[in-house]
């Protein structure tokens, strides 16, 4: 994999996430990093928008506009968006076309078959790449991190998505085991939405749930436990309505 590596150069790498997608070039480093979400007219079945200005329209658009997320716990659900939305990603990060097409790595998850590992290579090519390649994300994420992935000592990783999270053990530059769950930060967001639900009433958005776990969320008990308002839907009235919430009740939701 090091050679393999070695040998993109300046090309791209690419993880493809469930809720996020980034790409990154060497030399220069995360050049993009937006939300994996396209925004779809159903009627023409064209697109009109992808990434950050897509998500912007979840829970807001007319009837026969789509926010659509191409990908599901860490794999392609919807082939034919996720590739448009590569294609986007690639061709607003290699702005010069007259270059040759670039050469991409893709992180997929570790449990992933090899008709999934298929779809993606499928996708890159058609979004315009020369040659694709695919590394499991535990290992990117181990050589991201700067771990020593080629000394014969154990590494141990937990890499928490969007639509998976990945635990594997790292020894002499592969994967000695892995498992891949296909839960993660989105499961975290509905757990907050439901407990939200249950315990005042409110009916909150997917990006309100997602901020405020960015905001306040915790594992472990913090000292001076933060706080935060919350503001959604009443169930009852209907009408808009703001709480203030504490990390701990957002750990205890998660």
């Amino acid at each position: 994999m090091a050679n393999k590596m070695s040998f993109i150069g300046r090309d791209m790498a690419v993880d493809l996430g469930t809720a996020n997608t980034l790409v990154y070039v060497r030399g220069r480093g995360v050049v993009l990093n937006e939300p994996s979400v396209v925004a779809i007219n159903q009627t023409t079945r064209s697109v009109l928008a992808v990434g950050l200005e897509a998500k912007k329209m979840i829970g807001r658009t007319p009837g026969n506009i789509v926010a659509i997320r191409p990908l599901k716990d860490g794999v392609i659900a919807d082939f034919d968006t996720t590739e448009r939305m590569l294609r986007y990603f690639i061709q607003k990060v290699h702005t010069r076309r007259h270059l040759a097409k670039p050469r991409i790595v893709v992180c997929v998850p570790s449990g992933i078959t090899g008709v999934e590992q298929r779809a993606v290579k499928d996708a890159g090519y058609a979004a315009g790449a020369r040659k694709v390649y695919i590394i499991e994300e535990p290992m990117a994420a181990a050589i991201g991190a700067g771990l020593p992935v080629h000394e014969p000592t154990g590494n141990m990783v937990v890499d928490i998505g969007g639509g998976t999270t990945e635990v594997a053990v790292i020894s002499l530059g592969g994967i000695v085991t892995a498992k891949s769950i296909r839960v993660g930060g989105d499961a975290l967001d509905l757990a907050i939405i439901e407990y939200i639900k249950k315990e005042y009433s409110l009916l909150l958005g997917e990006r309100t749930a997602e901020e405020i776990k960015m905001l306040i969320g915790s594992a472990f008990p913090i000292p001076d436990e933060p706080h935060a308002e919350i503001r959604g839907r009443d169930l009852v009235s209907g009408l808009p309505k703001t709480i203030v919430v504490a990390s701990e009740e957002i750990r205890k939701a998660i």
